[in-house]
C-alpha cells in the first residue's frame, strides 16, 4: 500500500523495510532513496549479509541471504521473497 508502515495492513517498499527496523530498535527514513545512504556501504552482493538493505532504483529491500531478498512487492502479491538480482542495486547497506 503506497504510503503505508503497517506490517499487518499494507505497507509499501520503504515502510517495510522501516517498520521491521523499527521492530529492532532502529529508526529509518520512509524513502527508497534516503535509504541508500543509511548505515555503511556494502561493495557488492558477493559480500552482502541476510540483513542488509537492498536499493533498486525507486525500491528498497531486505536481503535475505542466498541471493534472496523479502519486499513489498504490489498491492497485488503484497510482501514477497523474489532473487535480489531481479533489478539492478543501486547501493547495499548495512545496519547492524
Amino acid at each position: 500500500v503506497y504510503g503505508g508502515t503497517s506490517l499487518t495492513n499494507g505497507a509499501d517498499c520503504s515502510g517495510f523495510v522501516m517498520s521491521v527496523y523499527k521492530e529492532f530498535g532502529v529508526s529509518l527514513p520512509h524513502s527508497s532513496s534516503a535509504d541508500r545512504h543509511v548505515g555503511y556501504k556494502v561493495e557488492s552482493m558477493a559480500e552482502a549479509q541476510p540483513g542488509d538493505i537492498i536499493c533498486y532504483s525507486g525500491h528498497v529491500a531486505i536481503y535475505i541471504g542466498d541471493n534472496k531478498i523479502v519486499h513489498a512487492s504490489t498491492k497485488a502479491t503484497g510482501i514477497k521473497i523474489s532473487d535480489a538480482s531481479y533489478r539492478k542495486p543501486l547501493a547495499i547497506r548495512r545496519i547492524f
